[in-house]
């Protein structure tokens, strides 16, 4: 049963019905700006069942790796609606950030952020700004599957799934559609990882063509980065996969104005999680200085996410006379506004509830209007693999890449499977390698059949126990596979 669907079978059509919410008040000055957010959503009629759980640091120190506890699993499985304050993960190892164990235990695959400018009430070089970024918030680098292979070098697993990239493009199209939004920019970096970012702006491109009149256009992470910080009104709404979202909504909220001003909304299949987008801020906790926007426009989204878009509306308006008024945390303070504590910032909401802003254009939430709908990804029938071979990673601490592959060369011997190529940290050094280039003591061996037709499995079975026998000590491998004769694998230096 979905959110929307609770709130229809809880009683009357008439009646007010409240909505259960699982609520975390977190470590930091997360306390203080949910409180001062709950005050508020009370004061304006919100229809709250809140069932209140404890996650963070007190949890982190009672044994659990993530900082959240079984029963606080049992209350977000019940809700499926959770508003969230910042936590702080304790530093060192052991320990798993609980904003990526929740998103990707429940599924949370869409990360919102708008980032919008309160120009001239909130200082900020670029008056225009109204961007949207939609961050894939499951995959990518966030897998966090890392190992130490050698002595010198550690890896990260990239991972970039087909169905990942198709939900969460299509849902940014969906969101720009939805909203009147005319523009979805992707932005990857594709020129370098062309079979992982490649995928997701090959998916891009398929999925554009399904929205005509919206435009699409893709851009390098760097230069499109670099054109968000320089003139951001040229975005409308950006696509991305998850590192790069996270680093550039971030970036974004701080050029509109202040990171303390942005929410989050993290939308999947069976739930949703509310927040802001900044941490903890450990220092500024129990000074009553804390700037409590970013959770209550977190708190806007799960307003109308729930059914309620008549009480987001509002305290948004609210929030924007009271900015209009000159009445701000000191985070965004400039001239002619006047520097309050969080507590008094929520008060001065509260006191405006019912009002519009003048300046600053007001918001209307429309009944009905379904904000963050989730679209499934296409099913596609499965390509026929093939293995051309294998890459071989070594531990090897010999810096001669020619001693190595006399090595390998002479361990191979008489296998159907040869070496074809060496490389170091991704350079080719073998052959015909430059003897100024740097090597450590992590090497990759590809070698592929000497026969024609595909690579059995035993070839590679056979050549790893020859490589052990010689004393080659390999760490990882990686089958080289063809899907439907293209093939899956990079090709050679810096595919």
């Amino acid at each position: 049963m979905t959110v929307s669907e609770l709130v229809e079978t809880s009683g009357p059509a008439d009646a007010p019905v409240a909505v259960p919410v699982t609520v975390a008040r977190g470590d930091g000055i997360g306390p203080e700006i949910m409180d001062a957010t709950l005050r508020v959503l009370e004061a304006a009629g919100a229809r709250l069942a809140v069932e209140e759980i404890h996650i963070g640091e007190s949890v982190y120190a009672r044994g659990h790796s993530a900082g959240i506890a079984p029963e606080a699993w049992e209350s977000l499985r019940r809700t499926r609606v959770f508003l969230k304050a910042p936590v702080t993960t304790p530093q060192g190892g052991g320990f798993k950030s609980l904003n990526v164990t929740i998103r990707k235990s429940l599924g949370l695959f869409a990360n919102v952020r708008p980032c919008v400018t309160y120009a001239p009430f909130v200082p900020t070089g670029h008056p225009e700004m109204d961007v949207v970024i939609v961050r894939e918030n499951e995959e990518d680098l966030y897998a966090g599957i890392e190992h130490r292979q050698t002595d010198e070098v550690t890896q990260c697993l990239k991972l970039i799934s087909r169905p990942g990239c198709e939900r969460i493009v299509r849902y940014a199209f969906d969101y720009a559609r939805r909203h009147g939004r005319s523009k979805v920019t992707c932005l990857t970096k594709d020129n370098i990882m062309k079979l992982t970012d490649g995928l997701f702006h090959r998916v891009f491109d398929e999925v554009a063509a399904d929205y005509p009149e919206i435009t699409a256009e893709h851009w390098i992470v760097d230069i499109g980065a670099a054109r968000l910080a320089d003139t951001p009104e040229d975005f409308d709404v950006i696509v991305t996969p998850n590192l790069y979202g996270d680093v550039l909504s971030d970036v974004a909220a701080q050029i509109a104005g202040s990171v303390g001003l942005a929410g989050s909304a993290n939308i999947g299949e069976h739930a949703a999680m509310f927040e802001a987008i900044h941490g903890s801020a450990p220092p500024l906790a129990g000074r009553d200085v804390a700037n409590p926007s970013g959770l209550l426009l977190g708190a806007v989204m799960m307003l109308v996410h729930i059914g309620q878009p008549e009480v987001a509306e509002r305290v948004h308006n609210a929030w924007l006379a009271t900015l209009e008024a000159g009445v701000v945390t000191p985070d965004v303070a400039g001239p002619g506004t006047s520097p309050v504590g969080t507590r008094a910032f929520a008060d001065a909401i509260i006191d405006r509830l019912g009002r519009r802003p003048v300046t600053l254009a007001p918001v209307a939430y429309p009944a009905g209007q379904q904000q963050f709908a989730v679209p499934t990804a296409a099913t596609r029938p499965a390509q026929r693999k093939t293995m051309d071979g294998v890459d071989v990673f070594l531990d090897h601490s010999d810096r001669d890449p020619d001693a190595l592959a006399a090595a390998l060369v002479r361990a191979a011997e008489g296998a159907p499977l040869r070496l074809q190529m060496i490389t170091n940290r991704g350079v080719k050094v073998w052959p015909d390698g430059l003897p100024e280039t740097f090597c450590t003591d992590h090497w990759r061996a590809r070698f592929q059949s000497s026969r024609s037709g595909a690579t059995d499995r035993r070839d590679v079975v056979d050549l790893l126990d020859r490589l052990d026998r010689a004393g080659l000590d390999f760490v990882k491998t990686e089958g080289l596979y063809r899907f439907d004769g293209e093939p899956g694998y990079s090709l050679g230096q810096g595919q």
